[in-house]
């Protein structure tokens, strides 16, 4: 079986380097890498339909903005000969890249340092510190 590399990527150029650097570990082992961009997303909240409405709208906007962030890499990376898909979910980051590596067998989950912006500094902070509690798989954090 393969190696399965799961980067967590916000299309910062910390988290290309992360894709960068699963990208070489995938291809020295004949693996894949699974690009995952998390929007950050809480279903608890209370709304009027058409406050709802609203908000569905700008989730479905925002995913369709994260894929055309993500799309163009991973073919980049196949046409580099390298194993690649990726997936676009709302929720919480940790959760999910942990939900995901199980679900894929993973061989490790790839995650950038920080972010551009002072709240990605915060949420990749965060994720940092809350991966290397939870992970079920080893973590490694790209400078």
């Amino acid at each position: 079986m393969s190696e399965v590399y799961i980067v967590g990527f916000d299309g910062s150029p910390q988290g290309q380097r992360a894709v960068d650097y699963a990208a070489e570990r995938a291809k020295r082992a004949q693996g894949a890498v699974h690009l995952v961009f998390v929007l950050e997303w809480s279903p608890y909240s209370f709304h009027t339909p058409e406050e709802l409405a609203e908000r569905h709208m700008r989730r479905e906007q925002e995913l369709e903005r994260a894929r055309a962030l993500v799309t163009p890499i991973v073919e980049k990376l196949k046409k580099a000969g390298v194993n690649a898909d990726s997936e676009v979910r709302h929720g919480n980051a940790a959760e999910l890249l942990c939900e995901i590596a199980k679900a894929k067998d993973a061989a490790q989950i790839i995650i950038g340092r920080t972010g551009d912006s002072s709240f990605t500094q915060r949420l990749l902070g965060g994720l940092v510190l809350t991966l290397a509690q939870v992970s079920p798989v080893p973590l490694t954090v790209v400078p």
